[in-house]
């Protein structure tokens, strides 16, 4: 009964707009009602089926009964539903900001998140772990899980899981587009290769270890699954080389968001543009991300001399890659992103300018000061909640 009052309880200041409403619409039947009954006694040769909709085959007064039952059903049941909804008096003045908050309702995020990337980019992704009810982190085929288990407890990550594709480390190798072959984690050791690019990956063991049951189950469960930030030859694409595991990625349910480099890696993704990043993931992967995040922020021209003289440039949107213009989902502000490659790719803000100190082996007591740039977490991972509310 409580129940009840408390929800008509929500309708007291409609009162007296619904008396009104209910007093028009007697007056309303009455006069349909005196406008059929002269038709009905004037006007011959009416058809049958007029004879039944009058209720003609009952008595007068069982005629008037049944109509004020069946009218007070419908009046009643009308009353409830509006009950439902929370009705308050509006102020008979607007804020000054000319917005009037009535009722919020808290965005639903994905609970599980599965990400594949190497230390850095988790790391990165570490904020993202605070709303969501569990991520989990697929550490690639060459790393042994034991580092991440220590970068966990140092760092203290809330609901962060880290697991391996494999019982044991994989070894995977680079052929690089000079038919160079090498580790694809020593590219970086080789300045001579700089200029080089990737052109396949392989592993060295023809039969390799079956997935383990946590991955796949890590990447059925999850409502969405994140690739990057992170080396693309390194970090990301190894894991792809494993039928079984590309298998479970194809297979899951889960949104797949690719989180672009902000520059190119020298000796693995040299001259790289967004579409090339895409085309290897459909590759390797046999998926075509659904999304793609890519840092719309510009360079300052002295961080673009520095990383140039390092062999690496921007990753930046080419108008050319573009197929056509597409709105994302939920977005009433008809806010765009663009197909390429069959993904939308987005741009956001996603990095952040940082000093690193390098030294020396040969001289560790000088140390220099470097402008590099990095993806944000903060930013990242509010761009990733955004775009994971609207789908």
């Amino acid at each position: 009964m409580k129940n009840i009052f408390n929800r008509l309880n929500a309708l007291r200041y409609l009162i007296p707009s619904l008396s009104l409403t209910f007093a028009g619409v007697v007056l309303l039947s009455l006069g349909v009602a005196y406008l059929f009954i002269h038709a009905y006694r004037t006007v011959e040769g009416l058809p049958d089926i007029v004879w039944w909709l009058t209720l003609q085959f009952l008595p007068r007064p069982w005629r008037g009964v049944l109509l004020l039952g069946a009218g007070l059903a419908v009046l009643v049941g009308g009353i409830w539903q509006l009950s439902g909804v929370v009705v308050i008096p509006r102020p008979s003045q607007l804020p000054t900001s000319n917005e009037l908050v009535l009722g919020y309702d808290r965005a639903s995020y994905p609970r599980r998140i599965a990400v594949i990337s190497g230390g850095a980019g988790m790391l990165v992704l570490s904020s993202l772990s605070e709303q969501v009810d569990r991520m989990t982190c697929i550490v690639p085929i060459t790393d042994p899980v034991e580092y991440y288990y220590r970068a966990s407890g140092l760092l203290n990550q809330p609901n962060v899981y880290y697991v391996v594709p494999t019982p044991i480390p994989l070894e995977v190798i680079a052929e690089l587009d000079d038919s160079t072959l090498i580790d694809v984690r020593h590219i970086h050791l080789h300045p001579e290769l700089a200029d080089r690019r990737v052109q396949r990956l392989r592993l060295t063991q023809a039969n390799p270890p079956p997935l383990t049951r946590v991955t796949v189950e890590a990447l059925q469960e999850a409502d969405a699954i994140v690739l990057g930030p992170g080396s693309l030859f390194e970090s990301i694409l190894p894991n792809f080389l494993l039928a079984e595991f590309a298998e479970a990625v194809r297979t899951s349910p889960a949104k797949k968001i690719f989180v672009c480099n902000l520059m190119t890696e020298p000796g693995r993704t040299t001259g790289f543009r967004v579409d090339d990043h895409i085309r290897a993931i459909k590759e390797y992967a046999g998926i075509t991300p659904d999304y793609v995040l890519v840092n719309a922020q510009r360079i300052d021209p002295e961080t673009t001399r520095i990383y140039a003289a390092a062999h690496q440039s921007p990753v930046y949107l080419d108008p050319g890659d573009y197929e056509e213009l597409a709105t994302l989902p939920g977005d009433v502000h008809g806010r765009r992103g663009v197909i390429i490659e069959g993904s939308m790719v987005i741009e956001a803000d996603l990095s952040a300018a940082v000093i690193q100190y390098t030294t020396s082996l040969d001289n560790p007591q000088q140390s220099r000061a470097v402008r590099v740039l990095r993806h944000d977490g903060q930013k990242l991972t509010a761009a990733l909640l955004e775009l994971l509310r609207r789908v």
